[in-house]
């Protein structure tokens, strides 16, 4: 019985450090914001964000973020590159949960 215990603790510990590291992240969201997207838009990334409220940005970043992609690429041609490249999609969770956390209905006010 313990050998059974400690064979189902493992298990459960390497299936919470497998699904923590799925997670989209704000802050490496923030990061490649700064990264990638900031000379292409212009603008800080606390800008960026509250551009939409939290639904909205859910809107946008829903199906593979083809909202958000088609809104920026017009409003920014110099980002449309990125948005509409592979490396954003790989990109995309994180970035869409940054914009999310720091939405102009969040409170919450990133460092960018």
């Amino acid at each position: 019985m313990k050998k059974f215990t400690s064979v189902a603790f493992a298990v459960l510990v390497g299936l919470s450090l497998a699904v923590s590291s799925a997670l989209a992240d704000h802050a490496r969201g923030q990061k490649l914001y700064l990264k990638f997207m900031k000379d292409a838009t212009g603008i800080k990334g606390d800008a960026f964000a509250a551009q939409h409220t939290i639904a909205e940005w859910k809107a946008l970043c829903e199906n593979g973020a083809e909202g958000l992609i088609k809104e920026y690429s017009q409003k920014y041609p110099g980002a449309a590159e990125f948005l509409q490249g592979s490396q954003f999609k790989k990109f995309q969770p994180d970035i869409c949960d940054f914009v999310i956390h720091y939405a102009k209905d969040s409170g919450n006010v990133p460092s960018c």
